[in-house]
């Protein structure tokens, strides 16, 4: 049965009415402690009724087992129903010229990135499921027609919005040191394809190296294992299955390739791996691969591909009171890209590159934290520096200068509490070519 909140004040003024003031008021703080653990106890009860949906929210700023604080809810549950989540808009403006001065054509936007629910469920202290749905640009709202290649008799239709399941698998954590994953898994690759909620990294967007180079967010169907040691060392060490070198391109890269577990081809497996080590508070070093054959299909007349890819970022994230600085470098490699050019048809600059890398730099520095010690909200300028090239070698073609950018950012993040974020930013953005448009970015993002 729940005290009456009146209770502690009653038993108050029946003391002050036969002590004296100091210990009055020494008793009357002992009662109000009471009242507030009898609160938590309460609340803890009521927690557990729910099976642990109804957590406490402080727990969702933890990370664990390379999961953001969101996806990673469920590991911190006792037992029981896990649901969390987040969101991100976008709004942006292109500049009305290119950087040669030509008109760029381009309208300002606004767009609902993506409203994320994760589900999770903990069967046991060592077992447990977890999963994120996801809803892309306000979800799908209509339909479209169908374009059919004529080579390959496929059709595809580019719909409004999309419903993803981004990842789903069970987990066990036979050991604290060694746990067992299978399902639909996160590719465990630089710094943003497991970690892609909105308030944990800087900048309105994604950096265009990890869509391009690492093509996040990037997720595939496999198995295996990943582990902690108490030296501050993690790793992760998977069997997915392998990108589809049909669909890669000159401008994108690998992005097209990934199977995303729909009907995936299992011809090629591969492997990808990652190790970090964050024995030093606030510092994170780290190192990530995936390789596989790539072409999943019959072989084209008069050839035998393999198309191994190979992808490799080393990454790092240094944070120290109100300063955060963070960087990536990743590089590909596409074996006999021009026998895969040849056999997709494509020549001259929109020939396959069989290199390919990008990477950034970025450092953010929060001032409320200096100016007003001791507030829960956050004021942040930060600034982005990236270069990525999708063609650095192109067999049997030529470069595309369009394709070799570099992107400046400057931008603010403000935080009203540790899991909401409206980030503005100004992208000043360059190519080869001379044909970008800089533009202005407002994004607001969210998670539980």
């Amino acid at each position: 049965m729940r005290v009456p909140r009146v209770m502690p004040a009653v038993a108050a003024l029946l003391l002050l009415a036969h002590t004296p003031l100091a210990r009055a008021q020494s008793t009357e703080q002992r009662l109000a402690d009471v009242e507030k653990k009898l609160d938590a106890a309460l609340a803890e009860l009521e927690r557990l009724k729910l099976g642990g949906a109804a957590s406490d929210s402080s727990s969702v700023s933890v990370s664990r087992h390379g999961f953001a604080p969101g996806a990673s809810r469920v590991y911190g549950l006792a037992g029981g129903t896990s649901i969390g989540g987040y969101g991100e808009m976008l709004m942006e403006s292109s500049d009305l010229e290119r950087e040669d001065g030509v008109a760029s054509n381009q309208r300002a936007r606004a767009d609902l990135l993506r409203v994320v629910f994760y589900v999770g469920h903990k069967f046991s202290p060592s077992l447990l499921f977890n999963s994120e749905i996801e809803l892309e640009h306000a979800g799908v709202k209509d339909e479209a027609e169908v374009v059919v290649d004529p080579s390959s008799h496929e059709g595809t239709a580019e719909l409004t919005g999309e419903v993803v399941l981004e990842f789903a698998y069970v987990d066990w954590q036979a050991r604290p040191w060694l746990g067992v994953r299978a399902g639909k898994l996160l590719v465990p690759m630089g710094l943003v394809n497991e970690q892609h909620e909105p308030p944990v990294f800087p900048g309105a967007r994604r950096p265009d190296s990890e869509r391009l180079v690492i093509p996040s967010t990037w997720a595939a169907i496999g198995a295996g294992f990943y582990g902690s040691s108490e030296r501050g060392v993690e790793w992760r060490a998977y069997l997915v299955e392998g990108l589809d070198a049909s669909h890669f391109s000159g401008s994108s890269t690998v992005r097209g390739g990934r199977q995303d577990g729909s009907q995936a081809l299992l011809t090629h497996p591969a492997l990808a791996g990652r190790f970090d080590w964050k024995g030093t508070r606030g510092l994170t070093l780290g190192v990530s691969a995936f390789t596989g054959s790539a072409w999943q299909r019959p072989q084209p007349s008069g050839a035998n591909l393999s198309v191994r890819t190979t992808l490799f970022d080393v990454h790092g994230d240094w944070r120290w009171r109100g300063l955060q600085l963070r960087g990536l470098w990743a590089s590909g490699n596409i074996a006999e890209a021009g026998e895969l050019s040849d056999a997709l048809g494509l020549s001259g600059s929109d020939r396959i590159g069989e290199r390919f890398s990008g990477g950034y730099g970025e450092a953010l520095y929060d001032v409320a934290s200096v100016a007003w010690p001791g507030t829960e909200w956050s004021l942040a300028p930060y600034m982005r520096v990236e270069r990525y090239d999708t063609q650095e070698s192109v067999p049997g073609g030529t470069e595309d200068p369009a394709n070799e950018r570099e992107i400046m950012t400057f931008g603010v993040a403000v935080k009203p509490h540790p899991s909401v974020v409206l980030k503005a930013d100004r992208e000043f953005r360059s190519n080869q070519a001379n044909t970008e448009t800089s533009r202005w970015n407002v994004a607001l993002g969210w998670l539980f």
